[in-house]
Order: C-alpha cells, then sequence, then structure tokens
C-alpha cells in the first residue's frame, strides 16, 4: 500500500505538468495566429473618462516578422497636433525581453523604456506599453482552467501568472486570465487582477480578420479595455490596413523614429 501513494503523486504530477504544458502551447500558438509577416494601418484609439468625454487619436501603424520569431512594429501618431509625431518602435523577441523605443518631438530624440516604465499607460490610454508587444512566454507560469464560451464561441480558460514580483511589476498584475477561443486561436478576452486580488482591468477583441489565408494569420481590426477600478476605458479601431509582407526594413530603426 505505501508503493501507491508516490505512484499516485507522480501521476498527479505529471497530471499538472501536461496542463501547463498545454496551456503554454496554446498560448504560443495564439501568439503566432496574430503575427503576420507584414503589415500597415491606420487606426483610432478612443480614450473616455468615467463621464463619457472622449479624446481621439489617430495613428498610422507598420509591422513586420523576421526569422527567428522576430516580429519590429512602429507606430506614429498623426492626430491631433499637440501629439503628431509622437511615435514607438517595439522589437519583439521569443526567447528575450523586448526592445521599446519612444520619440516624444519636443525633445527631438528617442529614449529607450525600461522595463520598470512598461506597466504605465500608452499615450494617457487604459492601455499600457506592455499592451503594444507580444508578451515573452518565458515571464509567465500557465495553468488550463477548463473550458467555457465567449458568446458562441468555445475557448480554454488560461491562468497567466509572472514568475516573480519583477514581473509582476513589470506587466503590472498579479495574474491574468485569457479566454482562447478553440476554433482560430484567438485570445478573446482577457482579465487582469491586480495585486490585491482586484480585477482591474478587462480586454475584449471585438473584431479581427484574416488577412494571411496560407498560414493562418489574423489581424484585431477591435480591440477595448476598461478599467474596472477608475472606470475609465479605451477602445483600438483599425481603420484602413493593408498585408504587405514588403514593408522596408528602415522603418524599424530608431533613425526613421525621430525622422518625422
Amino acid at each position: 500500500m505505501k508503493k501507491i501513494y508516490p505512484l499516485l503523486f507522480l501521476l498527479a504530477f505529471s497530471l499538472s505538468l501536461n496542463a501547463q504544458n498545454n496551456a503554454r502551447d496554446i498560448m504560443q500558438k495564439a501568439r503566432l495566429r496574430t503575427q503576420l509577416k507584414g503589415l500597415e494601418a491606420v487606426s483610432t484609439l478612443i480614450i473616455r473618462n468615467p463621464k463619457g468625454n472622449e479624446r481621439v487619436r489617430t495613428t498610422a501603424l507598420a509591422s513586420k516578422s523576421y526569422p527567428g520569431d522576430i516580429e519590429k512594429r512602429l507606430i506614429r501618431f498623426l492626430e491631433p497636433a499637440d501629439v503628431r509625431g509622437m511615435g514607438m518602435l517595439i522589437v519583439d523577441y521569443e526567447d528575450r525581453d523586448d526592445d521599446m523605443w519612444v520619440y516624444m518631438p519636443s525633445s527631438r530624440k528617442s529614449r529607450r523604456i525600461v522595463s520598470t516604465e512598461k506597466s504605465k499607460s500608452f499615450m494617457g490610454s487604459e492601455f499600457s506599453n506592455a499592451d503594444m508587444s507580444a508578451p515573452l512566454l518565458d515571464d509567465f507560469n500557465f495553468s488550463l482552467l477548463g473550458e467555457e464560451k465567449i458568446g458562441e464561441q468555445l475557448c480554454w480558460k488560461i491562468r497567466s501568472t509572472p514568475i516573480n514580483r519583477e514581473k509582476e511589476d513589470e506587466y503590472g498584475f498579479q495574474y491574468r486570465i485569457s479566454w482562447v477561443s478553440k476554433s482560430e486561436y484567438i485570445n478573446l478576452r482577457s482579465e487582469n487582477y491586480d495585486f490585491e486580488g482586484r480585477l482591474h482591468k478587462v480586454v475584449k477583441i471585438t473584431g479581427y480578420v484574416m488577412l494571411d489565408k496560407k498560414n493562418e494569420a489574423y489581424l484585431v481590426t477591435e480591440m477595448q479595455i476598461e478599467n474596472k477600478l477608475n472606470g475609465r476605458n479605451s477602445t483600438m479601431i483599425m481603420q484602413k490596413y493593408e498585408y504587405n509582407p514588403n514593408v522596408p526594413d528602415r522603418y524599424f530603426t530608431v533613425s526613421f523614429l525621430e525622422n518625422f
């Protein structure tokens, strides 16, 4: 009888490990499902306060994928006049922390965003700087919580927990619950919980379109985020977009970011 308990422990440990690996695999597929070989777009960022007052920003976006699961992204603000020229350059890596720079026309030079700034607001919205990049999977432990429907879509429900306090501070949450559609591997909904265990932010994907049928890659065309603690919310809407694997490489350099 004594030999049974170690076997049961090993079985339980094996099942737990498999569930964690499965959850990570799902999140990896979800990451790849929205990684296009190249994109040029114009988007609108709407920022609302609790009273419903709005501020509207227009941005231009370019992105391109490179070998080694590297993705580069340029965001440039076009309107209104007080933010025109502001920009951000992001380089996402599969196996190390991303690189991120922000450019402010008033200073005429760019500045690297350090890890402690990634949880801060993206241009006054409820999105964070970290939301503009793809999270590094090695920064999290994953667990599969089961299955649940979002609307008519059956989803995997996955918990992502930063591996240490440093990463919690970097991403700005204690843990995140995600709902990933089983049919398309799109992360339809995410809930971020703060360091006191309170629901802080809810992100909803309300529009997406397949742009690359060969690789089954999608573009998110509308995304909403709501801050449950302060009542503010923000929406990103892609107004114009074009799949373009031949986006010029020069777009994704600090010198181009500063040349506006």
